[in-house]
């Protein structure tokens, strides 16, 4: 099972190129008990989007089969945080400037592609939240 103790290292097999970003995140929260994870996967959307806008997306598969691995072997948290701290803001048109949301959508696995749809349905009203 993937905790939120590990759940950063899988992530980083299949991209080095966060490393330097979560080096930095986890420098700037060292005095924390636990690590604001939510605020990790914000910094994750801006690496993908900043991928997507500078053409750079080789990667962009494996780190979304590593979302899938988070949604399927991750622990509640993980998968909450997956849901919520990763796909809501790659949601967000407002972290986009010269991309959009649906750029997004053709890495997305079975279990993200579900989540990103509940996502969806839950901003436009049709669902309310759990």
């Amino acid at each position: 099972m993937i905790s939120r103790l590990n759940m950063f290292d899988v992530l980083l097999e299949v991209d080095p190129t966060f490393q330097p970003v979560w080096e930095a995140f986890v420098d700037k929260w060292r005095d924390q008990i636990e690590l604001p994870l939510y605020l990790a996967l914000g910094d994750l959307a801006r690496h993908v989007v900043g991928k997507i806008e500078g053409g750079q997306t080789s990667e962009l598969q494996q780190i979304f089969a590593v979302v899938e691995r988070w949604l399927a072997d991750g622990d509640e948290l993980v998968r909450e945080a997956a849901t919520i701290g990763l796909l809501e803001d790659l949601h967000n048109p407002n972290l986009h400037k010269i991309t959009s949301p649906d750029q997004v959508k053709q890495w997305l696995g079975p279990l993200s592609a579900l989540q990103w749809t509940d996502v969806e349905r839950f901003w436009s009203g049709q669902i309310a939240k759990a």
